[in-house]
Formats: structure tokens, sequence, C-alpha cells
């Protein structure tokens, strides 16, 4: 049997759905500003403000968008500590009882890992008592054996996941400079 000829449209992994070069454009332009209508998607791209509605519907139909939200900022709501939680359990580490850690507000990713921690929690609080707070209750989780604490000083990125690829991290022939 023949390999089908793709001409660089990758497949998405998960949803099996076609993601082309102009739904990463599009993708792209919605990840730096969710609130655009259509029409100036459209004028970005350049398609007409019809087929940007389209396959912004079919990426959301495929799963690739998953929600719109707003990025709000944390120390104008009054939590401007940020921190990273390394959380070690004994078995593993995705129970029910550690799960319901990710409704509060204060949690905003729960992360499986690998190596010497079995959960990372990003958290943001209001103060270092209230992370003390957040701490004191994990550790009254049945299962949890320990925990570390990266308190972050400064946040100089912040971005969710791009659709752009950076072509030279797939090439085996990475910049020296």
């Amino acid at each position: 049997m023949a390999a089908e000829n793709t001409d660089g449209i990758r497949k998405n992994a998960k949803t099996g759905a076609q993601v082309d070069a102009m739904d990463r454009k599009i993708l792209g332009a919605l990840a730096r500003d969710a609130s655009q209508s259509f029409a100036s998607l459209g004028a970005l791209v350049g398609l007409s403000a019809p087929a940007v509605h389209e396959r912004v519907k079919r990426l959301r139909a495929a799963g690739i968008i998953k929600r719109t939200m707003a990025v709000v900022d944390g120390k104008a709501l009054g939590k401007p500590l940020l921190a990273f939680v390394h959380v070690d359990t004994i078995g593993w580490g995705k129970t029910p009882a550690m799960m319901e850690f990710a409704e509060l507000p204060e949690v905003e990713e729960v992360h499986s890992s690998t190596g010497d921690t079995c959960i990372i929690m990003k958290v943001r609080v209001a103060s270092s008592e209230a992370l003390e707070g957040l701490l004191k209750r994990l550790y009254e989780t049945q299962g949890v054996r320990a925990t570390r604490t990266f308190v972050a000083l400064s946040t100089h990125t912040e971005k969710g996941v791009r659709p752009e690829i950076t072509s030279w991290l797939e090439d085996e022939d990475w910049p020296t400079e």
C-alpha cells in the first residue's frame, strides 16, 4: 500500500485530527488574543471570516481548542505568591483525595510526573500563611509522604500551549550559537 502524502500536514496524536499550517496560524493568533473577531482573525491569516469560523468550529469539535478563557493577574486578585509544590505519595499519587485539590481555586495545575516526585502542583495564594494552610491540608491527605515547595520570586515568561513548531527542535542539527 502506498504511503499517504500529507504535504506537511500533521495528525494530532490524541484526536487524529489534521492540523495544517493555516490552522496553526489561526491557533497562534487565538493563543495570543482569543477575544478577536473572526473578521480580524481572517485579516491576520489571509482568510475570510466565514472560513476562519468554520476552521475554529472544526478545531473545537476535534478537541484541539479545549476552551477559551481569560488570563487574569494573580497579584491584582490578591494572590501574589506563586509556588510549585512537589508531592511525594505512597503508591500511585493520582488518588481521588489528591485530585480533590484540583478543585481549590488556589490550585492552577496538577501534573503526574516522573522522577523523584509523584505530583507537581502549580498554586497561587494570597500569602505565605495561605501556602502553609494549603500544605497542612496536603499533609493531612492520606498517602501524602512529603512535599517540596518552590516559591517563584518573579515570573519572566508564562504562556499556554502554542501551536507553532520550532523547526530546529525536530532536526538533529541544533543551532550552535
